[in-house]
């Protein structure tokens, strides 16, 4: 493992759902090989625990609270996991090995932001210049 002092830390969203052509039982095994996968990893360093989500949700806004769901089926956010890496480059070199994505889950990788946040730094909330937002 590499010094901690070099290693950045990785938001890893698992999105999608399961290919609708692959049985209980080969989703199974994959689910399996994933667990496996991940102990090694961060046995070696290069993984933190996260957890699966679970189906209930809602959506908090200045209007409400609303019921979910709140996104398309490949837009749905299964589980969430921490991946070290010096690079995000590295970070999905690490996932691409994920077992997971032969049965049609995809990830997404997103470096944790160390600093607050300020109105007067861009960042993803910032609008951009003709989108619409406020």
């Amino acid at each position: 493992m590499q010094d901690a002092a070099t290693m950045n830390e990785y938001l890893l969203l698992s999105r999608g759902r399961w290919d609708a052509d692959k049985s209980p039982q080969e989703i199974q095994a994959t689910i399996d090989a994933f667990y496996a996968w991940h102990a090694k990893l961060v046995t070696e360093g290069k993984f933190k625990s996260g957890q699966r989500l679970a189906t209930g949700a809602k959506l908090v806004t200045r209007n409400g609270i609303t019921d979910g769901p709140f996104t398309e089926a490949k837009e749905v956010v299964g589980g969430y996991w921490f991946v070290y890496a010096p690079s995000l480059d590295e970070a999905a070199r690490i996932v691409a090995d994920n077992p997971c994505l032969a049965c049609g889950l995809l990830f997404e990788i997103r470096p944790i932001e160390a600093q607050q946040a300020c109105a007067y730094s861009e960042a993803n909330e910032t609008p951009r210049s003709g989108d619409g937002s406020t």
